[in-house]
């Protein structure tokens, strides 16, 4: 969101304190130089894709050549979306660098985003190029010629793709451009994108979105899905980005890639388009989902190509690339329910369809199957739409089980007790009023609100429970009184925890629980039992060169220096010794190349028994392994009932949860004590502190 004042522009960025689920509006002004400091902790751009795209060489450099092959003459660039600048040197440059004759070119920078638009600036003036691009803050659909622009450009460069290719607005944004903004036939880079795809088998895609059939083998007696396949919970029917090479030794490809739709870029493109395919099966098997990627070539001439496809295909003209990056993944459709059948050498009808931001599929086979595709829902008949992951968690037998121990473990002997869901889980609310027929549930679905209410009203038939057996309040736990209780105070507070909207945020941030707890002290009974107890903080250093690579510092890319942007967007390595890289949310099990180079250690506990308070741990990290150590992963494991027995780890290895990885300024060579050699460490303390004011957790590291 962004206004103009006179001539000063301000941009109002969303900043959200993890703890309460508050957030506030915070301005930043264009004149104003160092708001992102004063402003944020952590640098405003490091949970951003810029950094990881900034560091991905190959993409840079077929920028750079398709750039320098089609701008051959002084012309009008405009680059959409242009970022830190990179593309509009590089359009300047060209220009520079060819036959000009003494004419002049000019290249048009437009970017939307008022903290990038500041760093562009500042990039571009650092490589002594201010006079050769013109910066305009403002949507590519905001651009007048004759106001912005002095004419139509001759060229578009610009690079507005995500993992699916359409998400960034590609569409919509082409047609404004050839409107209104580019000449007739002008050239473009990229030239053309397509997209491809693979019908394949994989269990743990399945368990993704097929809760329905998960819970079947559960035994603890709770329905989050209706046994007729009724409204429930679901995943948003989208493409889903994901890395898949990890998972090349569990998933059976069940055809040969196929093309599904091409776009090109020197053309204006149509907001709706469909393909009809016959795949033929090439395995006997079950379709779960449809893994897709994208080509782009980049020059008219069909020289200069860039994929993001997964490592296992193989192409004449293109190969997948061998160097991981995070900015682009493969995208996963999942088939409704549990997949459909098929046998090798059937044919197998795919549709597709593509609208101005989304590309959708239908599957079904040739020959006539008994069988039909469960959950052929609308998404307007399913009350609660929430992650895969979340899916995945909620349809694993092994955390069902521990949730089923630990809260029928505090029942036990309790008669008539109140039993407070502080979270937004829809999954302890049924397992409470079903392990206790006289205990009162109260949820307050923080976050899911009235649409946790609804699909309790829809599931509780189906788990034996009256429509009215569980109450809803739909409160914040800070406002919670007495009098919402009916004068009764709490004999049990539970969560997961899970708050609706922190999928993708740092593990400690589920901490919320904690500062939860400590406000509904007030409203809970002396002998209260909460769960989880406690959480620990747990951590291991790793080697993780992929992840590493693609958050180094920047230098020089394709000959224009970067530096000045590394602290904004938190990058890490040869950094100043005043600053240091942040911690961030990652899918480790994603993130490339990885190894356990220490024993797992607990840094510090999170006794949940007791009101919220500072916290600090301390420990000697004895490396068990010989390696280059890049940083260390930490996560929390949450202790469910006092006796220690029932732990729910969120590890690296469990592929539901995210982890926060700490990155190295500069990684180490390290090694075991009995085979240590000149250079390396056998050891590093790794000391932290947790602030309650404000959710943030401070790691300091020291190598000996």
């Amino acid at each position: 969101m962004s206004s103009t004042s006179g001539s000063a522009q301000r941009v109002f960025q969303l900043k959200l304190d993890p703890l309460t689920g508050n957030s506030e509006w915070v301005v930043i002004e264009e004149d104003e130089e160092e708001t992102f400091a004063h402003n944020f902790k952590q640098p405003l751009l490091a949970t951003t894709s810029y950094l990881d795209m900034l560091n991905d060489s190959r993409r840079n450099r077929a920028f750079r050549q398709a750039i320098e092959n089609t701008i051959t003459k002084p012309c009008h660039v405009l680059d959409i979306g242009a970022g830190t600048g990179l593309l509009s040197m590089m359009a300047a440059r060209a220009m520079a660098s060819g036959d000009c004759g003494g004419a002049k070119g000019m290249v048009t920078a437009c970017e939307s985003y008022l903290p990038m638009v500041k760093l562009m600036k500042k990039v571009i003036r650092f490589n002594g190029m201010e006079g050769k691009i013109k910066v305009i803050n403002k949507r590519s659909d905001e651009l007048q010629v004759g106001v912005d622009m002095p004419s139509r450009a001759d060229v578009l460069v610009s690079e507005i793709l995500d993992s699916e290719l359409l998400g960034e607005g590609l569409i919509p944004t082409l047609q404004h451009a050839h409107d209104m903004l580019l000449v007739e036939n002008p050239q473009t880079v990229p030239y053309r994108a397509t997209t491809y795809g693979q019908l394949v088998e994989s269990t743990f895609l399945r368990q993704l979105h097929d809760l329905h059939s998960n819970e079947a083998n559960a035994s603890d007696g709770i329905h989050l899905t209706s046994p007729g396949h009724g409204s429930g919970l679901s995943i948003k029917h989208q493409q889903y980005a994901m890395h898949c090479d990890p998972l090349r030794e569990e998933i059976k490809l069940l055809s040969e890639p196929f093309k599904i739709f091409e776009f090109e870029f020197w053309k204006r493109p149509e907001s709706h388009g469909e393909s009809e395919l016959c795949i033929k099966a090439t395995n006997d098997g079950r379709v779960h989902a449809v893994i897709s990627w994208w080509v782009l070539q980049l020059d008219r001439q069909g020289t200069i190509y860039y994929s993001t496809a997964p490592r296992w295909i193989n192409s004449p003209t293109i190969t997948s690339s061998t160097d991981w990056c995070d900015h682009w993944k493969q995208c996963v459709w999942f088939i409704p329910g549990g997949g459909i059948s098929t046998f090798k050498g059937e044919e197998i009808r795919l549709h597709a369809i593509h609208t101005d931001t989304r590309i959708s599929y239908n599957l079904e086979t040739q020959v006539p199957r008994t069988e039909v595709l469960q959950h052929r829902l609308g998404e307007a008949d399913l009350p609660l739409l929430l992650s895969p992951e979340r899916i995945g968690i909620y349809g694993d037998k092994e955390w069902r089980l521990s949730m089923l121990k630990a809260v029928e473990s505090a029942l036990q002997g309790r008669d008539r007790s109140l039993c407070l869901v502080a979270d937004d889980s829809v999954f302890l609310p049924l397992l409470a009023a079903h392990l206790s027929e006289t205990s009162h549930v109260i949820s307050l679905f923080p976050g899911l609100g009235r649409k946790g209410f609804e699909y309790l009203q829809v599931v509780s038939p189906a788990n034996g429970l009256s429509r009215d057996r569980i109450e809803v309040l739909e409160k914040r736990a800070k406002h919670l009184t007495l009098h919402d209780t009916h004068q009764k105070k709490a004999d049990l507070l539970i969560v997961e925890p899970f708050y609706c909207g922190l999928d993708g945020m740092l593990p400690w941030q589920n901490l919320r629980f904690w500062k939860d707890r400590t406000t509904l002290d007030s409203v809970l009974s002396e002998d209260a039992l909460v769960i989880p107890s406690k959480g620990i903080l747990k951590a291991c250093a790793m080697s993780l060169p992929d992840l590493w690579r693609s958050r180094r510092c920047l230098s020089k890319i394709e000959g224009f220096e970067h530096s000045v942007v590394n602290t904004t967007l938190g990058a890490c390595g040869h950094l100043p010794e005043t600053e240091e890289s942040p911690c961030l949310p990652f899918f480790v099990w994603q993130c490339g190349e990885f190894e356990e180079l220490s024993e797992t250690f607990a840094v510090m506990e999170f006794d949940c028994s007791k009101q919220i308070d500072i916290c600090q741990g301390k420990y000697q990290v004895k490396f068990t392994q010989t390696g280059v150590c890049h940083g260390f992963v930490l996560w929390i494991d949450w202790v469910m009932d006092l006796q220690n027995t029932i732990v729910i780890s969120t590890g690296p290895y469990k592929r539901y949860w995210k982890q926060g990885v700490k990155l190295l300024a500069t990684p180490r060579a390290v090694g075991p004590q009995r085979s240590i050699n000149v250079g390396e460490c056998c050891s590093a303390v790794l000391e932290a502190s947790f602030d309650p004011s404000n959710g943030q957790l401070k790691i300091m590291l020291d190598f000996q």
